[in-house]
């Protein structure tokens, strides 16, 4: 079964270890700035930590511009997971990789991915991107609040839905149609005890 990492921004206190650990994994340096994934901030209030990691999409962003077509995702077509391609990438099963081969780096890969996942830095001769070390990722046993997941992909769904209702919890009015006429439904009136308009 194919899994993807998953974040759950509200368990992130922004401690950065995931930057590091992934930097030392993927890089053998301690430098948060080599990291494939990167915590975003965001203040004054509330504060929002996210990290910001590929999500190894099934028909990647990046890859379409990309004037090389340097950009693939590996063995596609096995389902395991925790093994390494036979390519000698060390590239785990279902991830957007990046062939040095055929990179120019232009870096239109960085610009067109939607999510802000794909990275460049000076020392680096070509972006780098999540590779999900291998199939066990370094950030997700690292992370002290449990914010970065390892899932199968059949799960996502989850948060998605949990977001959903979340977003949902957070409104102030909800209109709806009650006997073919528009009402209103204030949170704050429900909580007073007063339910329409």
């Amino acid at each position: 079964m194919p899994r993807r990492l998953a974040i759950v921004p509200e368990r992130c206190s922004g401690c950065r270890t995931c930057e590091v650990v992934c930097s030392l994994a993927r890089f053998g340096v301690d430098n948060p700035k080599k990291s494939c994934i990167r915590v975003m901030t965001l203040y004054p209030h509330p504060v929002i930590r996210m990290p910001v990691v590929c999500r190894q999409c099934g028909e990647p962003k990046c890859a379409d511009g990309c004037p090389t077509n340097a950009i693939s995702r590996t063995n596609a077509s096995n389902t395991g997971t925790g093994t390494h391609s036979e390519d000698g990438t060390g590239a785990s099963p279902h991830v957007v990789k990046i062939d040095p081969e055929l990179c120019v780096s232009c870096l239109k890969c960085v610009d067109d991915c939607p999510f802000g996942a794909m990275f460049a830095h000076e020392d680096l001769e070509n972006p780098f991107n999540c590779n999900l070390c291998g199939g066990a990722p370094q950030c997700v046993a690292a992370c002290p609040k449990k914010a970065i997941l390892f899932v199968p992909t059949r799960t996502l769904g989850t948060a998605h839905r949990m977001a959903t209702v979340l977003n949902y919890a957070h409104m102030k009015e909800v209109e709806y149609v009650e006997e073919g006429e528009k009402k209103h439904l204030r949170y704050a009136e429900v909580e007073r005890g007063r339910d329409e308009d």
